[in-house]
């Protein structure tokens, strides 16, 4: 089955530029000027990802993403011109999935779709028959849901894979890198930040007591759900 992406741009050149690569590769593509219409999109043809420009009149990348991830999971990849690991921090902690930094090349933006897509597809078809429960935490792997005190969780298919992983080393310290091998893939090998990003708000959904939290930090080696 053909994956069908949105690109949300302003800019002309730019969604025909990504456009015609991705056709080129036999994605289904769909267009949309600014963030009003790709919410629109988003709703109506139910893509499979969405291509997010940040710099656009009217409604801005971070408030379409924002207002997106109340209503749907689709995975967002951001489109930015900044170079500062503040604006791309600010991108993933409105729901983007990944950051991918103006100029890139045909190779990278390829690379970034294929391991988006490969992620959200993984965790559609997983079906472990498995639940994990640490404490009021509770992870159902084969239905892709979490329950914290008796309430579902709201998660991204790519924080539910954050938490997968964790709740399936429950005790262990992953390092950074085998976080972002596994959720993230090839090519990610420097994108620590990301880590950071996604167990903070896996915190700030699942944690109510600094004292005694779920997740707990080993200074210069990483991070481990349970005791």
């Amino acid at each position: 089955m053909t994956d069908t992406i949105l690109i949300v741009d302003d800019e002309t050149p730019m969604r025909s530029f990504v456009k015609r690569n991705l056709e080129a590769r036999k994605y289904n593509v769909l267009e949309a000027k600014n963030g009003i219409e790709g919410l629109a999109m988003v709703r109506h043809d139910d893509p499979d990802l969405v291509i997010l420009d940040i710099m656009m009149p009217h409604l801005d990348g971070y408030e379409m993403c924002r207002r997106l991830r109340r209503f749907s999971d689709v995975p967002v990849i951001v489109l930015t011109a900044m170079v500062d690991e503040n604006e791309i921090v600010a991108a993933l902690d409105c729901g983007a999935d990944d950051c991918l930094t103006k100029p890139f090349g045909v190779g990278e933006l390829l690379a970034r779709v294929r391991s988006v897509l490969r992620r959200s597809h993984r965790k559609l078809n997983q079906s472990e028959g498995e639940r994990i429960t640490y404490r009021d935490l509770v992870v159902d792997l084969s239905a892709n849901r979490a329950w914290v005190r008796d309430e579902e969780l709201d998660l991204t298919r790519t924080e539910f894979s954050v938490l997968r992983l964790y709740a399936t080393n429950l005790g262990r310290t992953l390092p950074h890198n085998q976080v972002l091998s596994t959720v993230w893939g090839e090519g990610y090998e420097v994108e620590t930040h990301y880590v950071r990003i996604y167990v903070s708000r896996l915190r700030n959904k699942i944690e109510t007591d600094d004292t005694d939290p779920y997740f707990k930090t080993e200074r210069g080696l990483g991070y481990r759900l349970g005791d």
